[in-house]
C-alpha cells in the first residue's frame, strides 16, 4: 500500500497515541525544524508505531500541519468597542500568533502540503476563513452601529485586510511584525471610510 495514504485497515489508533504522536512531531519541529520532521523521526521519539501514525496522517505534512494547529494558541475575541478598537485586536492577534516560531513552521508546512489535503483544508477553515467571518461580523456591527456605512464589496475588503498575513507568512519576504498590523488595520479603516480613530 502507497504511504502517501493513511492505511484504514486494522484497529483504529488511540487517542493516547495519537497525541503521544502529536507531542513528538511539535518537540521536532521547535528543536529542529520542518526539515527535519519524518514519520521515522515521530515515530521513534514518541513510541507510537509507524502503521498506527499513517491511520492518522498520510504523510509528514500533515502530520506537521495537524500538530502545528492543535498546539497554535488562540487569543480571545474582543466583542465590544468601536471599530478600530475590534479590528486591531483581531488583526494584531493574528499577526503575533504568526510571528512566533510556531507561526513560521505552519508556513513551511502549508507550502509543503497539498493544497487539497485534509490539514490544509482544515486550516483554510479554522484560521482562514474564521478570521474572515469574524472580520465580517465586526464590520456589520460598525454598520448596524452607524459607525460606517454598508462596504460596496464586503468581500474584497476582508481580502485586502487579511490576505497580506497569509501572503507574508508564505512567502516571507518581509517581517509579520507590530508595524505592518498597524498598517493592515489603518488601510483596512481607510478603505471602509472610517479613519484610524484609535488616537
Amino acid at each position: 500500500m502507497s504511504q502517501d495514504k493513511p492505511n484504514t485497515r486494522g484497529r483504529p489508533p488511540s487517542k493516547a497515541a495519537r497525541s503521544k504522536a502529536l507531542k513528538a512531531a511539535v518537540e521536532i519541529l521547535m528543536d529542529l525544524g520542518f526539515g527535519r520532521l519524518t514519520i521515522d523521526a515521530v515515530a521513534a521519539r514518541s513510541g507510537v508505531g509507524k502503521p498506527t501514525i499513517y491511520r492518522n496522517w498520510a504523510n509528514a505534512s500533515e502530520l506537521a500541519m495537524a500538530a502545528l494547529m492543535e498546539s497554535q494558541p488562540t487569543e480571545p475575541v474582543q466583542a465590544t468597542g468601536a471599530l478600530s478598537e475590534r479590528l486591531e485586536h483581531q488583526v494584531m492577534s493574528i499577526v503575533t500568533a504568526f510571528a512566533t516560531t510556531r507561526g513560521r513552521q505552519i508556513g513551511l508546512a502549508l507550502a509543503a502540503a497539498d493544497r487539497d489535503s485534509e490539514m490544509t483544508r482544515a486550516f483554510r477553515n479554522r484560521v482562514i476563513l474564521s478570521g474572515r467571518e469574524i472580520g465580517r461580523a465586526t464590520i456589520s456591527q460598525a454598520v448596524k452601529a452607524g459607525e460606517i456605512a454598508a462596504p460596496r464589496d464586503t468581500e474584497v475588503v476582508l481580502d485586502m485586510i487579511y490576505a497580506p498575513i497569509f501572503y507574508r507568512l508564505l512567502v516571507g519576504h518581509l517581517p509579520l511584525d507590530r508595524d505592518f498590523a498597524a498598517a493592515l488595520v489603518a488601510q483596512g479603516l481607510a478603505l471602509l471610510g472610517a479613519g484610524d480613530q484609535r488616537g
